[in-house]
């Protein structure tokens, strides 16, 4: 994946906007939340909580992330499902989200060292 493709996640639409039509209800079904929490010495995301399309593998957020954060191409990233385990690169973040997700939201926790798992 290049530096100039398009980012895999977006912000998260503002929470204040009123929920009132069907489109807005089959946008919520293609997107899910994801929080991404910082783990040891990594660095903080500012904006923690994320929109993720459904069908977005664990590789694409980790590449996000690294990009996000501008870690060396040698820096490795490790990310981990609910302080656990580490999922398959090749997994989808809905399958997680369906299967470990609470509070309508999945949690991810990111570090350059491995720490769970």
């Amino acid at each position: 994946m290049s530096d100039n493709a398009e980012s895999p996640i977006e912000t998260q639409k503002d929470e204040s906007q009123p929920l009132s039509d069907d489109a807005t209800t089959n946008d919520d079904k293609k997107k899910i939340d994801v929080l991404l929490k910082a783990v040891g010495d990594t660095p903080i995301m500012k904006t923690k909580k994320w929109a993720v399309d459904r069908g977005r593998t664990v590789q694409s957020l980790s590449q996000f992330i690294s990009r996000f954060l501008k870690l060396d191409s040698s820096e490795q990233l490790f990310i981990y499902v609910n302080q656990s385990f580490a999922p398959s690169p090749d997994q989808e973040v809905g399958v997680l989200f369906d299967s470990f997700g609470s509070d309508g939201k999945l949690v991810l926790y990111y570090c350059k060292s491995q720490a769970w798992g």
